[in-house]
């Protein structure tokens, strides 16, 4: 029989665990972004010109509408690009699908031959030539309509696409909802489930620091639920109003995020990769100034501060000690009793009933924001 292990050395075997788990997401993050269909969808990506944050708005607002009349498949856009760019890229526009108004500028070439007076610039006419001696600059004097198209309202030639999260599917770890819904009303915000992404801009939870609300969708198994809630809890804990760099760097928070659902579930058994690689790996590269290693690296100390802190606060059977099944004797009744009243001497307060931490689901509300 294994020698029991004292609540220090049980904690620090699970932190070792937590560490594991993490430089395995440094690993594959790093195999992923380097590999070459990553590398491809990056080229392919840099054919399209940025757009500006309204244009950007524009985009979403008039995908959404199209998505919610069954004339797209997803409800977030992708790559877009307009009729004659798509043409030059091999794929057509289908018929019947309508372009994505914007505002595209319109520049103007204007000539001096003293380019330090500002009154001595004219523009040019339409084909006009400049003068022998004149330098000649361009500027927006105005803006008019053009359209996009989205790549899922076109067809042809397959393009190189970087891996996409994957749905978690199953059922969570029994407790954990339960657990994750108590923290996020102890920090003061509401638990609201959605019926579908629609209502949350096509997300898969949402947090909302102005209306302190937490909304995940339910049209997903119960396993991708509860990984999307442990996803909000992080971000009710680490990016709020007063954490500055975060709120300003999406692409690090978002990172930090999936990462603290990557160890909570870890703890507890569910193997969330097939969604938190792909999803840290393009926030990281989104992120600027540094390379996703650097971005995922240095957050590691925040995120598993955050994950341990998440974890002392569950009353869930998780993998602490490393111990493997079958060494302990005792019932399975009589362990997770116990469990429970040393996690609930370490919180300080006194241990309650499954019932009891069941009960006080809370009630759905209105307002959404912060994506994930």
């Amino acid at each position: 029989m294994a020698a029991k292990r004292t609540p220090e050395e049980a904690r620090a075997a699970r932190e070792a665990k937590l560490d594991e788990v993490r430089e395995q997401l440094n690993a594959q993050v790093e195999k992923l972004v380097t590999g070459e269909d990553w590398k491809q969808a990056l080229s392919f990506a840099a054919k399209f010109r940025s757009r500006s944050v309204n244009n950007s708005w524009l985009i979403f607002a008039q995908h959404q509408a199209a998505w919610e009349a069954g004339r797209v498949p997803e409800p977030m856009p992708t790559y877009v690009a307009g009729f004659r760019q798509w043409e030059q890229l091999g794929r057509r526009v289908e018929k019947g699908q309508k372009g994505y108004a914007i505002l595209a500028p319109v520049i103007g070439k204007f000539a001096s031959k003293t380019p330090t007076s500002p009154m001595s610039w004219r523009r040019l006419a339409p084909r006009e030539t400049p003068q022998p001696g004149e330098k000649v600059k361009s500027e927006m004097i105005g803006a008019k309509v053009a359209y996009v198209f989205d790549i899922s309202q076109t067809t042809g030639p397959d393009v190189p696409l970087p891996p996409s999260p994957q749905l978690l599917e199953g059922e969570a770890p029994a407790g954990l909802r339960e657990g994750l819904i108590r923290q996020v009303e102890e920090a003061g915000f509401t638990f609201m489930p959605v019926p579908h992404e629609g209502m949350i801009h096509g997300a898969n939870g949402i947090t909302r620091f102005d209306d302190r609300q937490v909304a995940v969708r339910t049209n997903m198994d119960d396993a991708a639920q509860v990984k999307t809630l442990v996803h909000e809890l992080a971000h009710v804990k680490m990016h709020g109003p007063d954490q500055v760099e975060a709120r300003q760097h999406r692409g690090i928070g978002e990172v930090e995020a999936e990462s603290v659902a990557l160890m909570v579930g870890a703890a507890h058994g569910m193997d969330t990769s097939s969604y938190t690689i792909p999803y840290v790996s393009g926030w990281a590269m989104a992120a600027d100034g540094k390379n996703p290693i650097q971005i995922v690296q240095a957050t590691a100390e925040r995120v598993r501060k955050v994950a341990v802190k998440i974890l002392d606060r569950l009353d869930t059977m998780q993998i602490n000690d490393g111990t493997p099944p079958g060494l302990a004797h005792d019932a399975p009744a009589q362990t997770a009793a116990r469990t429970l009243e040393h996690r609930a001497t370490e919180r300080r307060e006194p241990a309650r009933s499954t019932s009891q931490r069941l009960a006080g689901a809370a009630q759905p509300a209105s307002s959404l924001r912060g994506l994930s």
